[in-house]
């Protein structure tokens, strides 16, 4: 099966929540059969930051549903953005 690379930007729900909390939640509250394979702090504007993370999962029905959903129970995640989804062996800019 094949395996697909989802880039997702994640909002914090408040400028007061460390970047960092929502990363150690992204990592301890991903389904099984999925990872977190590299993530990057982005600015947004007045000191606000998002967190671009690279998520791996295999190329089957539901799977992308139950990622964005792991991903919003996350505590301090605001909002979501899915920015693109490719096959794993294909290099995203």
């Amino acid at each position: 099966m094949a395996r697909l690379v989802a880039r997702i930007k994640v909002l914090p729900a408040d400028a007061d929540i460390s970047i960092d909390k929502i990363v150690e939640g992204l990592k301890g509250n991903i389904p099984q059969g999925m990872e977190l394979k590299g993530h990057a702090k982005e600015p947004i504007a007045f000191g606000l930051n998002a967190v671009v993370g690279d998520f791996m999962l295999d190329d089957a029905e539901g799977q992308m549903d139950k990622l964005e959903e792991a991903i919003r129970s996350v505590q301090g995640v605001g909002e979501i953005e899915v920015m693109n989804i490719s096959r794993a062996s294909v290099k995203m800019k």
